[in-house]
């Protein structure tokens, strides 16, 4: 306790006396980790959208209206899109006739209004549990089964959703994984400018026979305070973000679109400063213990 004691009070010591570098190891973790907050936020935001939008694909199968279907061959295209038995398929909704007509009066009611007769026919509905089955779902559809008149699939439009869907996937890992290089090199950096500084107390330190870890941990104490002190200060103002500016341009939390769970994302910042701040120094040290 008492050496504990002793590495935590020069740590303190070291970060009063030196308040310039402090601030800046502080200010450098505390852009980082905002940069790499908002990234993870609106990139999961995003990806939550990009995922809505892939669950409104559906599958329109439309059957024959002359002649009509028959009852044995609706039930064998509802047979094999059910659920239980494809895997590929989350729901399959029977439309019929009346209920299509209902649907487009309510979408289109000028254009529907005056219809001598119903035009629309008998359809299935189905919903597959990824938009990446959709494809998979049209496959098992050719040839046409019996009865069945055409097969709806959204065509170009469902391709481009996938695209982007995949594109912004990639990007958004590509992002991450870019910015905590960056965070790394940056904080690391800063640290090393800190070290550097004080070079010659190391060597004094060693020479007079500290050991190696006797001269890390006030350091490793001092990255630890100054990672934990910008993590925090970085989830403070994306509190304040979260609060004012993101209402502001239109993007809120809703069922159908959310961002990452902000309690989870400000852990994984702080974690991720803390990690960067504590290896950053321990990392950086092994240069200036070699005496």
């Amino acid at each position: 306790m008492t050496r504990l004691r002793m590495i935590v009070g020069e740590a303190w010591r070291s970060i009063t006396a030196s308040m310039s570098t402090t601030v800046a190891a502080t200010m450098t973790v505390l852009v980082a980790m905002l940069v790499l907050g908002t990234t993870i936020g609106l990139g999961t935001w995003v990806l939550s959208y990009s995922d809505h939008i892939k669950r409104q694909l559906v599958v329109n199968v439309y059957f024959n209206t002359n002649p009509p279907e028959t009852p044995a061959q609706i039930n064998a295209v509802s047979r094999k899109f059910d659920p239980r038995v494809n895997e590929l398929v989350k729901k399959i909704t029977f439309v019929s006739k009346a209920e299509a007509l209902r649907e487009q009066r309510k979408r289109f009611p000028k254009l529907t209004h005056d219809l001598p007769f119903n035009p629309y026919p008998d359809s299935f509905r189905i919903q597959p549990k990824k938009g990446e089955f959709i494809n998979q779902i049209r496959d098992q559809l050719r040839p046409l089964p019996p009865g069945v008149h055409d097969v709806k699939d959204g065509g170009d439009t469902s391709k481009r959703v996938l695209k982007v869907g995949g594109i912004l996937s990639v990007v958004f890992l590509i992002g991450v994984v870019m910015l905590l290089v960056a965070s790394t090199l940056l904080i690391a950096n800063t640290i090393r400018l800190s070290i550097f500084s004080r070079r010659r107390e190391i060597e004094v330190m060693k020479l007079v026979g500290a050991t190696n870890w006797f001269v890390r941990g006030p350091f490793m104490i001092e990255g630890l305070l100054c990672s934990l002190a910008g993590s925090i200060a970085a989830v403070v103002l994306l509190v304040v973000g979260k609060s004012v500016i993101l209402p502001s341009i239109g993007i809120h939390h809703s069922k159908d679109a959310h961002a990452i769970a902000f309690e989870l994302n400000a852990l994984i910042l702080i974690g991720i400063g803390l990690a960067l701040g504590v290896s950053g120094t321990g990392l950086t040290l092994r240069r200036f213990l070699q005496v």
